[in-house]
């Protein structure tokens, strides 16, 4: 927060950047976050230095709409991978091919700007946390379900990393022992990630779909669209019998998963973000029964199971943050 005698509020900008695993999202953002610009790319299929030029083809984009109004100074990144904050660098990468890279440094030197940079779940959880659905609590989970699952980790409202930085990867806890195979350069299975992410709900709609040929989902696939999340949650919004038990099948996992945070962390809050979202109480409810059945007292009962508020937009956002709290003093 400003001081009487420090910038006026609103008249300091960032470029905060969402890398997930297929999409680029990215906006101008002002002190009182406030989003002035915004961009979008699709990362799928893109190798390492095409992602890169992307990035930077996006900060240049925002930096020319932005540079008549109001200079950017710095960029706040949140990029699916575990970063190791002793030297900026992407150790790993599940869901794109970005690994052993030293990604704030490159970044800074591309851009000519300081560069903060952090696990996307982080970001995002810090955005929920400081602004959005878990304000003025001081601990915070948040889960993020995309093409894979994210984790983000407040304790008394500092964002938990690990010794290193790559801590907080919450959607590769195990949820269900000797399950399927975790997706991308994960070695577990049973991830709570390959039960409940988006392509967790595309694997299990194919399958469906090949079972029940007379079925709506085999009604997608037969008009040549491709099987995703996004749809088997509108076709359960209209009341589809089998996309329904698919969202509840990944809502159950979901509540596995969120019983064994509530019983390590005892947060005030967990924070469902991305696709689970969008689909409600057809995941969220039996979500929270596992949940109420499961989880120990008094945690469970002391702990709100929210929806994002940020939605789509909370790891840009908290990207933003994350540029101001690193590289300029602080929103």
């Amino acid at each position: 927060m400003s001081d009487e005698s420090g910038p006026a509020r609103g008249s300091r900008r960032v470029i905060g950047i969402d890398l997930g695993g297929t999409k680029l999202a990215a906006g101008v953002v002002s002190d009182d976050l406030v989003v002035h610009h915004r961009a979008h790319r699709f990362s799928r299929g893109a190798d390492q230095a095409e992602i890169l030029d992307r990035l930077v083809e996006v900060v240049d984009e925002l930096r020319v709409q932005s540079e008549g109004e109001q200079p950017v100074t710095a960029v706040g990144m949140g990029i699916p991978s575990l970063i190791d904050q002793r030297t900026g660098h992407a150790v790993t990468t599940v869901n794109l091919p970005l690994s052993d890279l030293p990604i704030r440094d490159l970044m800074s030197e591309r851009l000519g700007l300081p560069v903060a940079i952090d696990n996307d779940a982080n970001v995002a959880a810090l955005a929920e946390q400081r602004f959005g659905a878990a304000k003025g609590k001081r601990d915070v989970v948040l889960l993020t379900l995309g093409t894979g699952v994210g984790g983000g980790v407040v304790i008394d409202g500092k964002g938990f990393r690990g010794s290193t930085g790559a801590g907080a990867e919450l959607g590769h806890m195990t949820v269900l022992a000797d399950g399927p195979p975790c997706q991308g350069s994960c070695p577990n299975r049973g991830c709570l990630e390959t039960m409940c992410s988006g392509t967790a709900l595309a694997r299990d709609a194919s399958a469906l779909a090949a079972e029940r040929p007379q079925s709506a989902l085999a009604r997608v696939v037969a008009e040549g669209r491709e099987l995703t999340g996004a749809i088997v949650t509108e076709l359960a919004a209209g009341g589809d019998a089998d996309a329904t038990a698919l969202l509840a099948q990944a809502g159950h996992y979901l509540g596995t998963g969120i019983v064994s945070l509530i019983n390590i962390f005892n947060p005030e809050a967990v924070v469902i973000g991305g696709g689970a979202a969008a689909a409600g109480e057809l995941m969220l409810g039996p979500a929270r029964a596992v949940v109420a059945e499961r989880a120990l007292s008094p945690s469970k009962d002391q702990c709100e199971i929210l929806a994002a508020h940020f939605g789509a937009e909370a790891g840009m956002l908290g990207a933003a943050v994350l540029a101001f709290d690193e590289c300029l003093g602080g929103v």
